[in-house]
């Protein structure tokens, strides 16, 4: 039988899929590559956020949740310092023509 925490677990991570799907869609919706930058990052920051909480309630090993929380701020770090040195690059080019 299944408790509330994995009920709970299972709409975090559908919630975070759902994040993440509509960041991709917004990657390829969006007119420029500042907006779609935008959309990209906060959606995959915060939808990996949400599945790693998601999988943190279904599992019972801490530890295994301990490498998913360092994992998820790793990634977000990177994703953060990669989109700031695009944003960077694209404004670098578009006010140079």
């Amino acid at each position: 039988m299944s408790t509330l925490m994995e009920w709970a677990g299972a709409a975090l991570l559908v919630a975070g899929t759902v994040l993440i799907t509509l960041g991709t869609i917004g990657l390829f919706r969006f007119p420029d590559a500042l907006t779609r930058l935008h959309a990209l990052t906060k959606a995959d920051n915060v939808g990996l956020g949400l599945c790693v909480l998601g999988l943190a309630l279904i599992g019972p090993a801490t530890t295994v949740n301990a490498i998913m929380v360092i994992i998820w701020i790793g990634v977000s770090i990177s994703g953060a310092t990669a989109a700031n040195l695009i944003a960077r690059r694209h404004l670098e080019r578009t006010s140079e023509r």
